[in-house]
């Protein structure tokens, strides 16, 4: 332990020397000025959360940031301290905060009808569902609204169990796929679990190039899922659910050829399969629209939230016309799911995300990214491994590469750094 502890401190201590010798970055000019904040400090916010919010909420930082504004790629905190916004409100404003289109196509709804009920006839949903099955392959092409990406996997799940008659579910070691009955079920990272009844899922070995028990070798990790239905099952499932990258649990990408085969081995037990796109879809990967896609697979169930509406609660689950017939078995509705003014942003935040050539985007600034990353990864041992694609990259902080250990320490402090380490030319 006291060796680990010298590790740990020689770590941080050139971690401190790098950011104090390093040039401080200046923030390129942006042509907005936030607005006066007259509002309640910090502190009184912080109060108040603890007093009226949920124990169980946490924050970012020793010092959480108060933010007031937001404009496109920028967030400003009550003294008007302008931050480049890496996070992205965990992989949803995928538009940028406060989009004018976005904003007009909401501000223009909530004048005419907020919310009526699907009960009655209102176009903004059919529009939305349209051009959201034009960016669907194969025969993906009957959507149904949630409001959030818990609620769509949690549909997509019982959906499966329905279509199949089987209940078995298989997910993956690190997944995370909300934190609902069924979905904390899903989900594999004991932090989001609570001690609750989670039946029928069974988690296989997790396909991690960089930590996985089997490396990079595809055929392994999908012999891992044969062995989870012949033992684990009646041979026969309802599904497998996966993320393209899992988002919580790591940017940690598939090993490739990994999908098509487990797809393949899931369906010889009458499963479908179901992708959960709720943090990699909507253009974040930048080489394709979908996640799937760079697996090469067609799902039979496609989940999204987060970037759909760029901030607006909403979510959706696009299946078959088939698949799609097993909910009017009984009555299925959702109150707010698909109601005119989240549809209407979400039909929005497509024509954005076309109109000004994000998906092209994500890829070219995020190809840079990566490259820049890897760079920084040659010359800093604390740098393991640096993985994703597009607007989805992580870099994984470890104490010594032969091990991996995970440089818990040192991530805190560079993260407390990274939060004001630029100068701001509004400032200046």
């Amino acid at each position: 332990m006291m060796r680990g502890a010298r590790i740990a401190r020689r770590g941080l201590s050139r971690l401190a020397a790098a950011v104090e010798t390093a040039t401080v970055p200046r923030m390129p000019a942006f042509d907005h000025v936030p607005l006066p904040y007259d509002g309640p400090s910090a502190a009184e916010i912080a109060r108040k959360r603890a007093e009226f919010l949920s124990p169980s909420l946490f924050h970012f930082y020793s010092n959480p940031l108060n933010i007031v504004e937001g404009k496109m790629q920028y967030l400003y905190d009550e003294h008007g301290r302008r931050y480049l916004d890496a996070f992205a409100g965990i992989a949803t404003v995928g538009c940028g905060h406060c989009h004018p289109d976005v904003v007009d196509a909401i501000t223009v709804q909530a004048r005419r009808l907020q919310h009526s009920t699907v009960l009655y006839l209102n176009h903004a949903i059919g529009d939305f569902a349209e051009a959201l099955a034009a960016k669907m392959p194969g025969d993906l092409k009957v959507v149904f609204f949630t409001n959030s990406g818990t609620e769509a996997n949690e549909l997509a799940i019982m959906m499966a169990r329905l279509y199949t008659g089987s209940h078995d579910i298989i997910s993956l070691r690190n997944s995370y796929h909300g934190n609902a009955a069924g979905t904390m079920g899903a989900t594999a990272q004991k932090n989001w679990k609570f001690s609750v009844v989670q039946s029928g899922v069974h988690h296989a070995v997790n396909p991690d190039p960089y930590r996985g028990a089997f490396g990079s070798d595809a055929d392994k990790y999908v012999r891992d899922v044969h062995e989870v239905i012949e033992f684990g099952t009646t041979g026969q499932v309802a599904g497998f659910i996966s993320e393209a990258i899992q988002g919580v649990g790591g940017i940690v990408e598939m090993t490739p050829g990994y999908l098509p085969l487990a797809y393949e081995r899931v369906r010889k037990a009458g499963g479908l399969c179901i992708a959960d796109e709720v943090q990699v879809g909507f253009a974040r990967v930048g080489s394709h629209f979908w996640g799937f896609e760079t697996h090469g697979v067609v799902p039979d169930i496609v989940t999204m939230a987060k970037g759909i509406g760029n901030g607006i609660p909403l979510g959706a689950v696009v299946t078959t016309p088939e698949i799609a017939q097993v909910l009017t078995r009984r009555c299925y509705f959702n109150t707010f799911g698909g109601n005119p003014l989240c549809t209407a942003a979400g039909l929005a935040v497509l024509r954005v995300l076309e109109k000004e050539g994000l998906q092209e985007n994500a890829h070219a600034v995020g190809s840079y990214l990566k490259d820049r990353l890897r760079a920084l990864q040659d010359k800093h041992e604390i740098i393991g491994d640096v993985r994703g694609t597009g607007f989805m990259l992580g870099v994984e902080l470890v104490t010594d590469r032969q091990h991996k250990t995970p440089a818990k320490d040192e991530i805190c402090h560079a993260m407390e750094h990274m939060k004001g380490n630029f100068l701001d030319v509004f400032e200046l």
